[in-house]
């Protein structure tokens, strides 16, 4: 992976025509694959990936801000900047190495994913949605900013629906295959207040959880244990992670300095698996449900974790919000109001054991991001970290070969260990 030097970074965007791959699977080294392979659900139980680090932004919505009157006022003036700021710096080279140096300790890991899609004009760790100027960096939603401003309503909805969307099938065809997600991320040197970040940060933590010990009901069904939130791995994992790269001088952080935003795909995955593994128990309690359409709709509506069904946000509505039924459809919006409740009293019968098993469960999946300062893999002209150079191979290896061991001693030591009994919160 080569740099660009300070003179030419401005081209290290590419405005791309139709049709490129949305999501790339990029091999270990030494993994000769197919494309048909790289297509295929590959074995394994880790799913690396990175969604920041994409250059690409179709040809389709530059020519759309270009052509809007008060484009060059209102955005393009910065266009090259902002580029540079949003994009994570050297988290596709981290993420290269991981998924190789797994290879070397045994643990099956063919590539990593990378969404190529430029993060200035699309955001897919964000619920679908518009973000305002000057928004905050976890309250943003995918489309970004300037081209939450600029583009119009129908170049909006293509880019939900034939981006946004097309990556979403894509990604939930490999993460219901794995057992373990790594978000590789790359943050500022600085915080705003001027003090200097830690090395690495490891997020596990919602930050509607963290801030208000609860999922937000607005896009989450209620039905969702607010006790599951309270981490998206495995804390073995995180921790002997952390006591790896401790040990060799890397010092790490947790949920600083800040935590997965709600939409964040860590955070949507693991609604969606608990959802699923709810599914999945009732029905083998209950398999006269199965074909029931009422069922049918609860389930679509909870497993809605992207917030892109019309359907699901209808019956949310009438559940929740205690809005009317469509006319014509109140009697089949009764019937699914009867069936989510069933489905609730066998979630809480017995004091919630079925929460309290999945849990604890080492068959839960895990979904973590780790941040690594963008200064530490990627030499910047700036402290600011806009005028980028050119990778620093040596620390970006160093980074994914400790993780990949504590990965490792974690799978062997770590993961099968439980005590008998736990102390509950």
């Amino acid at each position: 992976m080569g740099g660009v030097s300070v003179k030419d970074w401005r081209q290290s965007y590419d405005i791309r025509e139709e049709p490129f791959d949305l999501v790339e699977f990029v091999p270990s080294d030494g993994v000769d694959l197919t494309r048909e392979e790289r297509e295929s659900h590959l074995p394994g139980d880790f799913m690396i990936d990175t969604i920041h680090d994409g250059t690409c932004i179709p040809k389709i919505f530059m020519d759309a801000i270009q052509g809007t009157s008060h484009a060059h006022k209102r955005g393009l003036r910065k266009f090259d900047q902002s580029y540079t700021l949003e994009r994570d710096w050297g988290a596709d080279l981290v993420a290269h190495h991981l998924a190789s140096e797994l290879n070397k300790t045994g643990v099956q890991c063919f590539g990593h994913h990378r969404v190529t899609v430029a993060r200035i004009l699309m955001d897919f760790g964000r619920f679908p949605g518009n973000t305002p100027p000057k928004a905050e960096h976890l309250h943003r939603f995918a489309i970004n900013y300037p081209f939450s401003h600029l583009l119009g309503y129908e170049h909006k909805k293509v880019l939900l629906e034939d981006y946004y969307d097309k990556i979403s099938a894509q990604y939930e065809r490999v993460i219901t295959q794995r057992r373990f997600k790594i978000a590789i991320h790359t943050y500022d040197t600085y915080n705003e207040a001027g003090t200097q970040r830690p090395l690495m940060s490891i997020i596990t933590r919602p930050i509607g959880y963290q801030t208000k010990s609860a999922m937000p009901v607005d896009f989450f069904d209620p039905m969702y244990p607010a006790v599951l939130s309270e981490y998206t791995a495995d804390r073995r994992l995180t921790y002997r992670l952390s006591l790896m790269l401790e040990k060799e001088g890397v010092p790490i952080a947790h949920n600083y300095p800040y935590c997965l935003p709600d939409g964040s795909i860590e955070v949507r995955s693991q609604v969606w698996f608990f959802f699923d593994y709810l599914k999945r128990c009732f029905e083998q309690e209950y398999p006269e449900t199965i074909e029931n359409i009422s069922y049918k709709k609860v389930w679509r509506m909870v497993l809605d974790t992207n917030l892109r069904s019309t359907e699901s946000e209808n019956l949310r509505s009438y559940l929740h919000m205690f809005r009317r039924a469509p006319r014509g459809e109140e009697k089949s919006f009764e019937d699914a109001a009867e069936a989510y409740r069933d489905i609730r009293r066998f979630m809480d019968r017995d004091d919630s054991r079925l929460v309290k098993e999945y849990r604890r469960s080492v068959q839960r999946p895990s979904s973590l991001g780790i941040e690594v300062r963008k200064d530490y893999v990627w030499e910047f002209a700036d402290k600011a970290c806009r005028y980028p150079i050119a990778p620093k191979e040596e620390n970006a290896h160093k980074v994914a070969r400790l993780l990949a061991k504590g990965i490792a001693i974690y799978l062997e030591n770590d993961r099968l260990t439980y005590p008998s009994e736990f102390v509950e919160i």
